[in-house]
C-alpha cells in the first residue's frame, strides 16, 4: 500500500498531478479542487494516497489532506460508489459540506455529484448516515471563511476547466473575483 507521496511536481491535468518521486514518475488522481491548488512544476509536494488495485489496473488516488482521505475511503465503501464516483463527490463538495449533506438526509443535495443518481445518492446517505463518529468528526474542520470561498469559486473554476482551459489559467481568471 501506499500511503502517502512526498516528491517533486513534474505536471499536472485537468484531474491528475504527476509526482516525481526520487526519479520514479507517479501518475495520482486527485479531485479537481485539490488540482488547481498543486503548487507548480518543479516545487515540493506531499499527497495523502489510496492504491486501487483491480485485476486489469492499479490506479493511485491522492488528496491534500487527512479528511479528503478518510471521506474517500468511507465513500468507496458504499456499495456501487468506485474511485470515480467518490472522486466526482471530492470534486464536487467539501469534506464538512458531504458530510452534512449525509446527516441532514439531503438526498437533492448529493445527486448534484456527477453520475449519482436519486438511487445512489439514496444509498450513500443510508450507508454513510450516522457513521460519522467522533474520530472521523475530529478530522472535519470547520468551514472557514477560505472554505466558503473555494466552494463558491469552485463551480466557475469547473465551468473553466470544462471549456478546455487549464487549472493555471482557470486559477489566475478567478483569482480577484468577486466573492
Amino acid at each position: 500500500m501506499i500511503a502517502f507521496l512526498k516528491g517533486t511536481m513534474a505536471g499536472r491535468s485537468a484531474d491528475t498531478a504527476f509526482v516525481d518521486v526520487n526519479g520514479v514518475g507517479f501518475a495520482v488522481y486527485m479531485p479537481a479542487t485539490d488540482v488547481v491548488k498543486l503548487p507548480e512544476a518543479g516545487a515540493d509536494v506531499a499527497l495523502f494516497t489510496h492504491l486501487a488495485v483491480r485485476e486489469d489496473a492499479m490506479t493511485l488516488y491522492g488528496f491534500l489532506s487527512q479528511e479528503e482521505h478518510a471521506l474517500f475511503l468511507r465513500l468507496i465503501g458504499v456499495s456501487g460508489i468506485g474511485p470515480k464516483a467518490a472522486l466526482a463527490a471530492l470534486s464536487t463538495f467539501s469534506p464538512r459540506a458531504l458530510a452534512d449533506a449525509v446527516a441532514a438526509q439531503d438526498v437533492a443535495l448529493v445527486q448534484k455529484i456527477p453520475g449519482v443518481g436519486k438511487k445512489s445518492a439514496s444509498r450513500i446517505i443510508l450507508e454513510l448516515k450516522g457513521s460519522f463518529d467522533a474520530s472521523f468528526e475530529s478530522l472535519l474542520s470547520e468551514p472557514s471563511t477560505q472554505t466558503i470561498l473555494d466552494d463558491r469559486l469552485k463551480g466557475a473554476t469547473e465551468a473553466l476547466l470544462s471549456m478546455g482551459f487549464t487549472s493555471q489559467e482557470a486559477e489566475l481568471a478567478l483569482k480577484g473575483a468577486p466573492e
